[in-house]
C-alpha cells in the first residue's frame, strides 16, 4: 500500500486515505487525534461500517416481510375461519 500501487498497476483506491492518515500520523501528538484519519483508511480497505449498514437495512426488511407474511396468513385464517 506504501507504494500506491494498486493490483491493477493503477493508484491503489485507498492511497490517498492512507497518505492523508500517514501525514497527520507524523504530526500527531498523541494517536487518537488521528483517529477519524485512521477509521476513514480502514473504511476504504475493509468496507465495515458499508456491510454493518447494509446488514441492518437487510434486516429490517426481512423484519417488516415477515410482519406482513404474518398479517396476511392470520387475515387469511380469519377468513377460513369465517366461512
Amino acid at each position: 500500500m506504501a507504494s500506491g500501487w494498486g493490483i491493477t498497476g493503477n493508484k491503489g483506491r485507498c492511497y490517498d486515505f492512507w497518505i492523508d492518515f500517514s501525514e497527520r500520523m507524523s504530526r500527531c501528538r498523541e494517536p487518537k487525534d488521528c483517529a477519524l484519519l485512521r477509521e476513514d483508511y480502514l473504511e476504504c480497505l475493509h468496507h465495515s461500517k458499508e456491510f454493518q449498514r447494509r446488514n441492518r437495512i437487510y434486516k429490517e426488511e426481512q423484519r417488516k416481510l415477515r410482519a406482513v407474511t404474518r398479517q396476511v396468513e392470520g387475515d387469511g385464517a380469519v377468513a377460513v375461519g369465517h366461512h
